[in-house]
């Protein structure tokens, strides 16, 4: 299987936001998150993550709800885990929801779920949204404890937090994707389908290229980023073809 690419388009509902965020249409203003997914998709993104927010700082309702009813690639829905999210989860039947930490002081997520400190409220929202016939994915860190309580808690996949390996200085780096590998190499040995994402660019992803056993990769602000200078079609394709030289996998 090749190494697949989930594009993240919440960034553009942030554009957007800036300067429609009190407009009851803004679902409908420019830029279009709607339109945005047909472009991901035409540049080979093979499914599309958005994060529908408590505080609704960037995607609205609406658009999850517009993506998961016009445009023919699987969703992930990013969300908090809250009685609300859950709510929202079952009614738009997302093909996979990721369950990420949330707070409003940070820009966009920062770290992974805490699943061992949270393992009750983790566990009970994996079996409502398992029991909806959506595939569950815990955003952690790569932390060993966190690979095994995502197991305890039923989660099919996870997808590991690469805002550490990203951010970490060149001297840091080899020992940061250590990490990443031997976390991925654990949950792989455990059975779960081993995702990652944040902060993963044009430049790192030959490092993250070498991590064993990697399924999907979901991006985000850096193919956002890119596209203001060429479109998104051809940003998603870029990404795509520096994500081909991933090594298949036993």
């Amino acid at each position: 299987m090749p190494l697949l690419l989930g594009v993240n388009i919440d960034h553009i509902a942030t554009l957007r936001q800036a300067r429609y965020a009190h407009a009851p249409e803004a679902h409908n203003a420019e830029p279009s998150p709607l339109e945005a997914a047909f472009d991901a998709m035409a540049g080979g993104a093979d499914s599309l993550t958005v994060h529908v927010r408590g505080d609704r700082r960037h995607m609205q309702d609406a658009d999850a709800f517009r993506i998961r009813a016009e445009v023919p690639l699987p969703l992930n829905f990013e969300m908090g885990v809250t009685p609300e999210m859950l709510d929202i989860a079952r009614r738009l039947k997302p093909d996979f929801a990721c369950l990420v930490p949330e707070t409003r002081q940070e820009i966009t997520t920062e770290g992974g779920l805490d699943v061992v400190a949270r393992f009750s409220s983790t566990k009970d929202a994996v079996t409502v949204l398992t029991d909806a016939g959506i595939r569950v994915s815990l955003f952690i860190d790569p932390d060993l404890r966190q690979v095994d309580a995502a197991v305890a808690a039923g989660a099919p996949m996870i997808e590991l937090h690469t805002g550490c390996f990203a951010n970490a200085l060149p001297a840091a780096r080899s020992e940061e994707t250590a990490r990443l590998a031997a976390a991925a190499a654990h949950a792989h040995a455990a059975g779960l389908q081993v995702n990652a994402g944040h902060g993963i660019n044009y430049t790192n992803i030959a490092d993250v290229l070498t991590i064993p056993h990697l399924a999907e990769l979901n991006i985000g602000h850096s193919i956002i980023a890119l596209a203001l200078r060429t479109g998104l079609t051809e940003s998603v394709r870029r990404m795509k073809s520096l994500m081909a030289a991933y090594p298949e996998q036993p």
